[in-house]
């Protein structure tokens, strides 16, 4: 009897351990969408893997901004530019696609989508990140 009132503690005391650890954890990107904007804000335990990051700057307003114009999974979005969508297999030449980021009318002089790097919209940091996100789409 006593090893049996032994094992129900042990477990429950494990069970409620690991509800704790999974209560406490950071809220995780859901993979092929962008973050939630809660994610992005945590100051006590901001994102700390390079596409989360690229996803958070991807989604403020106030840099990439990118949901304006490209339909993003996982947020209300535009759609006056190209969807996110098969990113990797539609940019596999990760220089060109941060290229495009950085100033897109050196490929199309006739873009509306605004140069991020030449007018210091985001830093190169920044547009790495973002790189990083949107070839996660």
């Amino acid at each position: 009897m006593r090893k049996t009132i032994n094992i129900v503690i042990t477990s429950a005391a494990t069970l409620l351990l690991g509800l704790g650890v999974l209560l406490n954890a950071p809220a995780a990107q859901a993979g092929g969408q962008a973050p939630d904007t809660k994610t992005c804000t945590d100051k006590e335990n901001p994102p700390k893997d390079v596409v989360t990051q690229g996803g958070c700057i991807v989604i403020e307003r106030t840099k990439g901004n990118c949901m304006a114009c490209h339909q993003i999974p996982g947020v209300t979005s535009g759609d006056i530019a190209t969807k996110f969508e098969n990113m990797a297999q539609r940019w596999p030449d990760k220089a060109k696609l941060r290229a495009q980021i950085w100033d897109a009318s050196k490929a199309n002089p006739h873009t509306v989508m605004p140069p991020f790097g030449r007018h210091q919209i985001l830093s190169a940091d920044e547009i790495d990140k973002v790189v990083e996100f949107v070839l996660s789409l």
